[in-house]
């Protein structure tokens, strides 16, 4: 049996982050309407995954945080009616710290939530305001210090690092603070500046200049070694577990299995084709109110299939195994592109054992723009 995956997007945000592009609404108002919408999508989804045993469910958004206890259960009872979900399926709530309190997290886990991320991105406050985040400093703490006195032993926490008003020492800081909570899962993100956003606005008018190559290159080197040696496996080229702590949600998109994404925005993929909800909260109500799915479909071809599999397995540990290619999409990448390759493992920027594909640490620095150099063109 495949094992398969469901993502939903709750798409409210009490503020925006500058830096976020993802899709959101601080308007609350709707609230209630949305819950309903995504119930009634998850009924008309019921057939998308053929039946397949979910293994994991991932609240994110936005912010799930902000939905009440009507709200999260009624969405779970939509799941458990209309698809086949595993018992000891990890399901997985994104939450904010300034949305973390006992009650909250006493409530979640009552409802079956048995997996945290929370977005601390930052213990410093100055870049806490910075970044416009709706917690301080000191809600980080406090939330931390809960997260620890609660029943949730696996839970995962955010850190960006490529901040340009930010400094190494500032970085070392936020990761000794987080490495003495001992998460068992951690996921950092550089900052991107993003078009579509404050910081993209202030790039384009001279106020924001990114942070340089060698500065972001330097701190993930330097999160990679501390986290290393902190008893973390980098196991994907942003995140990092302790043994057995891995995400089985986000695994499941690098493995390249099915998942289901509900609300607006969310996306989908059924092993060989994709699917993209409309990012319009209003758009999406209207649509699931007239019992229509408000998506599009996306028909992967051979080469789109190759890409992704060679973008999302270049940025793991495991790797890119060539006879999965061979077997699966019928493409020997050894044959095709054993000139780059070789030049690949001159530079040390990657390894090639038991046919599988690795990119050493310094690759993984390149991860994207590797992969990219491999891709076929339609």
């Amino acid at each position: 049996m495949i094992l398969a995956g469901i993502y939903i997007h709750i798409p409210f945000c009490k503020q925006a982050c500058f830096y976020c592009d993802f899709h959101f609404s601080t308007n609350m108002a709707i609230k209630n309407d949305m819950v309903e919408s995504i119930c009634k999508e998850i009924e008309l989804q019921q057939d998308y995954l053929d039946g397949e045993l979910i293994e994991s469910i991932y609240f994110g958004g936005g912010t799930p945080s902000v939905l009440t206890e009507t709200h999260l259960k009624s969405i779970l009872r939509s799941l458990s009616q209309y698809h086949n979900v595993d018992p000891n399926a990890e399901i997985t709530f994104e939450a904010n710290p300034d949305d973390i309190n006992k009650e909250k997290l006493d409530m979640l886990f009552q409802n079956g939530i048995n997996r945290l991320s929370v977005g601390i991105q930052s213990f410093d406050e100055n870049i806490l305001k910075w970044m416009n985040r709706a917690h301080n400093s000191q809600e980080a703490y406090q939330c931390l210090e809960l997260i620890k006195e609660s029943e949730f032993y696996n839970f995962s926490l955010d850190l960006i690092y490529g901040i340009p008003i930010s400094t190494h020492q500032t970085w070392e800081k936020d990761l000794k603070t987080l490495v003495s909570f001992q998460p068992p899962h951690i996921s950092s993100y550089c900052l991107t500046i993003e078009p579509n956003t404050v910081f993209g606005r202030w790039q384009q008018k001279g106020k924001l200049h990114e942070a340089s190559e060698d500065y972001t290159s330097d701190q993930f080197l330097h999160l990679s070694d501390y986290l290393n040696n902190s008893g973390y496996e980098h196991y994907e080229v942003s995140n990092f577990a302790k043994n057995g702590f891995q995400s089985k949600h986000n695994s499941s998109y690098w493995q390249q299995k099915p998942y289901l994404g509900i609300g607006p925005s969310a996306h989908s993929y059924d092993g060989k084709n994709r699917q993209f909800n409309i990012s319009n909260n209003a758009k999406y109500l209207k649509s699931l109110k007239s019992n229509e799915i408000p998506a599009e479909l996306d028909v992967l071809s051979k080469e789109d299939r190759i890409n992704e599999y060679l973008m999302t397995s270049l940025r793991t540990s495991e790797g890119c195994n060539l006879d999965y290619l061979i077997k699966e999409l019928n493409y020997d990448l050894l044959k095709k592109a054993k000139p780059q390759i070789d030049q690949w493992k001159n530079l040390r920027l990657c390894i090639l054992e038991h046919n599988t594909l690795k990119l050493t640490l310094k690759g993984r620095l390149l991860a994207d723009k590797l992969a990219s150099d491999l891709f076929l063109m339609d």
